[in-house]
């Protein structure tokens, strides 16, 4: 494989951006470590996607392109195609997931021009992938996939090349983001032979581990469902090419809730003025997790997106404040009597609690009334005197957050 990287790297120049490997102080000091930023975000479609993509596309025959190409993408991919396809007059079509961010969609319509057309099907990268063979195997067109074919590997590939050109350093640790497993299986096959003492850590979220959970099988599996919000790494089940490499190459995966990634991607936003997308923030948000066996080393984390649609904002804030300890949502079941409503205000509550959501409907003919309340807190532990002062006052509530049937329906 380290081969066919290096032949990619060759034809990847003039095409992708030989991006920055930046030493960031904020997270070094945080982490009293050398941490490096490996910025994809900073590629021409703001991903890493564009190198397998455009590999994987040159690399086909005139025989091979003559019905266009058709791939499956949650975003990135697509982006990485449709510029292929612009740059190599290529037709092709796109299928993506409904629920694709609309600036994702946007930017694939920027980077491909007349030469692509664009299909939503479904509420998963897999909805759209079945669609997209379906389809391929109709018009007798080419599959590009996202992540699990060699020349793809290949191109996602040369981000190691490119790290590993660009440090003086032994590298101790790198943080790879995980979907399908196409850039983790690129990047690692360079590191195992030209860097075999770095330690490689995989990261996925949560709510989509089809890498992690196919480690612990021995082999890929099919998840039942998954949370799509890291939309860049959301897929049901890692590549079979990824995984047998993968499992060869790295030395751990590890599993971040959705809501440390939200708090990653406001933190880099205020501090850094970097704009990053749920996946683009994975890497990073691991750190955490191996905060003591990091100290004192050499560290590179992979920032593979920066595609993350302003609208989000409000629900990565939501997530951020819950995964805190900041934000909590109660029924409270009000006396329905004038100025029950003040007295929990000023009784309850402390100085710095918000209230930030609050829904109730008067019902004349009974004694209390159910009110759903949403408290945003200054610091985690104000939650415990919260508590307290709610049950000396005899204040009836349930507290949702814990309560998954009833908590979606408010957040």
């Amino acid at each position: 494989m380290l081969e066919k990287i290096k032949a990619a790297r060759q034809k990847l120049k003039g095409v992708v951006t030989h991006t920055p490997l930046m030493h960031n102080l904020n997270l070094s000091g945080e982490f009293d470590a050398k941490i490096y930023l490996k910025r994809e975000d900073l590629q021409v479609v703001r991903s890493y996607k564009i190198r397998g993509a455009y590999n994987k596309i040159s690399s086909l025959t005139k025989e091979e392109l003559k019905n266009g190409i058709v791939c499956a993408s949650a975003g990135n991919h697509a982006q990485g195609v449709a510029y292929s396809c612009n740059l190599l007059a290529i037709k092709g079509v796109i299928f993506m997931p409904v629920t694709t961010p609309k600036q994702k969609i946007k930017q694939v319509k920027l980077f491909g021009k007349e030469q692509v057309s664009i299909s939503l099907v479904g509420d998963t990268f897999d909805d759209a992938y079945k669609a997209a063979l379906l389809y391929s195997e109709k018009h007798n067109c080419a599959f590009i996939h996202p992540f699990d074919d060699d020349e793809v590997i290949a191109g996602q590939g040369t981000v190691g090349l490119e790290i590993l050109e660009d440090i003086k350093e032994r590298i101790d640790y790198l943080f790879i983001p995980i979907g399908g497993g196409g850039l983790a299986a690129g990047v690692s096959s360079v590191f195992k032979n030209l860097s075999p003492g770095t330690k490689i850590i995989g990261v996925q979220p949560e709510g989509a581990p089809s890498m992690y959970e196919a480690m612990k099988a021995g082999k890929p599996v099919t998840l039942d469902s998954i949370e799509s919000f890291v939309d860049g790494t959301a897929v049901k089940r890692s590549g079979e090419k990824t995984f047998e490499i993968c499992k060869q190459t790295l030395d751990d995966i590890v599993l971040v809730p959705e809501g440390k990634v939200c708090t990653t991607i406001l933190k880099l936003y205020n501090e850094e003025a970097m704009v990053v997308e749920p996946a683009g923030a994975l890497a990073i948000s691991a750190l955490d997790l191996y905060k003591e066996k990091i100290k004192g080393k050499n560290v590179v984390c992979i920032v593979s997106g920066g595609n993350n649609d302003i609208v989000r904002t409000e629900e990565i804030k939501e997530r951020s404040l819950l995964y805190e300890g900041l934000k909590h949502y109660f029924i409270i079941r009000f006396p329905q009597r004038a100025g029950a409503l003040r007295e929990f205000v000023v009784d309850v509550l402390g100085p710095n609690d918000n209230i930030t959501y609050f829904e109730y409907s008067k019902k004349n003919n009974r004694e209390v009334g159910p009110a759903v309340v949403g408290l945003e807190l200054n610091e985690k532990a104000s939650l415990e005197v919260l508590l307290n002062k709610m049950k000396q006052k005899h204040v009836v509530f349930e507290y949702l957050n814990d309560k998954p049937e009833l908590f979606e329906y408010v957040t």
